[in-house]
């Protein structure tokens, strides 16, 4: 009968480790490959919180035809709330894929006798590929950021035969 040495056991250890990680080297393959896709997220931060913001609408694009895009397969979410306090910026960071893309953030905007004030900002606004954004609270003293929506837009044509945009993806944010 043959003892097993220190050197068989350290060898039939390492072969049993080098199995294990092959092992979950293969499920984790699998699963990533398998997972569904997630759609991209925004992070918001004012005054010492921030939120995860995922997206208020976001349609897949499918070409379909020569010029035609079908935006059918979309999905909802909600309004996300994160209080910005007076004279405090709302700061917004992108994944990259909206960072690259040519994205416009609606700003809104309250006058103290509840009239809404509307300011579109757009990629154009900041460096290429920019990741972060620092939106005013108060631009100016009589005006309160109540809200933003920052979308992605694809061309469209109108009922009227116009070339127009609409947002296949949009991310709301209530700061009020």
């Amino acid at each position: 009968m043959n003892k097993l040495t220190g050197r068989t056991i350290a060898a039939l250890s390492a072969g049993a480790l080098l199995l294990v990680a092959a092992a979950v080297a293969v499920v984790v393959t699998v699963a990533v490959r398998n997972a569904p896709d997630h759609d991209p997220e925004i992070t918001a931060y004012a005054h010492g919180r921030s939120v995860t913001v995922p997206p208020y609408q976001y349609c897949d694009i499918r070409i379909v035809g020569e010029d035609q895009l079908d935006l059918s397969n979309c999905r909802g979410g909600e309004s996300i709330d994160l209080e910005v306090p007076p004279g405090y910026p709302l700061q917004l960071s992108l994944p990259r894929s909206i960072a690259d893309a040519p994205w416009l953030a609606q700003l809104v905007y309250a006058l103290p006798n509840g009239d809404v004030v509307d300011r579109v900002i757009s990629h154009n606004d900041y460096p290429d590929g920019a990741l972060a954004l620092t939106i005013d609270s108060r631009p100016l003293p009589e005006l309160r950021l109540i809200g933003v929506e920052l979308q992605l837009p694809v061309p469209a044509i109108d009922e009227n035969g116009r070339e127009t945009t609409v947002p296949h993806a949009a991310w709301s944010i209530r700061t009020a």
